[in-house]
């Protein structure tokens, strides 16, 4: 499915009505946060449109929506002006999770679409663990024994795991998400910063093996905040290929960053 498909302005069509109720009577906003938290609804709409990318046309986005404004309050609430971190990144880190929260609770993706995830990354585990660097589309293709193009294929069928499951844990761990792993900063403990910073740190490093158009595709992504039909024009080919780059790159990153949390 094409971002086209999903206006960009679907979401503010969609919901944008019940604001004040939600914030008012579901989260108890009070009047004053209400009107504090208005001029951060165009930064939930994105998040949540960037998302609706992946997801069938018929999904209901209000859900996604309730879900980012909870995550909206929670960090107007828990902001620690001192902290060195700007609101925006904050607030953004907070709604994105209960985001990707919510379409974890929700599970509306098929099983057929989470097996063939689940090869597709078992391959990439296979490869890397023996080869001790990324692996590229083709050699994941050859890995299963298809051609390039039924490869890409295969990318296009999983996208949609790809956007939802990158800070996903490993099915036997007592955690529910890299939330879990990476914990709130306002509560972190020194331990707790020394963790984070080497994880983020080996996941940096991993990245940076990646071929160069890809590190590019996920830092104007998830940095720079562009969506995929803007990184297409950049780079001067389809939408569809930019995804399937940036699903393989996902599902390699997620499978490198579940074996660190077996370690």
């Amino acid at each position: 499915m094409s971002e086209g498909s999903n206006s960009p302005d679907r979401t503010q069509s969609d919901v944008n009505y019940p604001f004040k109720s939600l914030a008012r009577k579901a989260y108890w906003a009070s009047e004053d946060e209400e009107k504090q938290l208005r001029q951060y609804l165009p930064l939930l709409y994105s998040e949540v449109n960037r998302v609706a990318a992946a997801l069938p046309q018929n999904y209901d986005l209000s859900d996604l929506v309730s879900a980012g404004l909870v995550g909206l309050v929670q960090a107007w609430r828990r902001f620690d002006p001192t902290s060195g971190t700007p609101f925006l990144a904050y607030a953004l880190r907070r709604i994105r999770g209960a985001i990707l929260d919510e379409l974890r609770r929700s599970d509306w993706m098929s099983r057929s679409t989470r097996a063939k995830a689940k090869i597709i990354s078992e391959a990439i585990r296979q490869f890397e663990q023996i080869h001790g660097r990324p692996a590229s589309p083709d050699e994941i293709a050859a890995e299963l024994g298809l051609s390039n193009e039924d490869y890409s294929k295969l990318l296009d069928e999983v996208r949609p795991i790809s956007f939802v499951q990158i800070d996903a844990t490993p099915e036997d761990s007592d955690l529910d998400s890299l939330h879990d792993v990476i914990p709130d900063s306002n509560a972190e403990s020194i331990q707790e910063i020394l963790q984070k910073r080497e994880l983020i740190e080996l996941i940096s490093k991993r990245i940076r093996q990646m071929p160069l158009n890809t590190q590019k595709i996920l830092a104007m992504y998830y940095y720079e905040g562009m969506k995929l039909a803007e990184i297409a024009k950049v780079f001067g080919v389809t939408e569809s290929r930019i995804c399937q780059i940036h699903t393989h790159a996902i599902l390699s990153l997620r499978t490198y960053i579940q074996a660190l949390l077996k370690l």
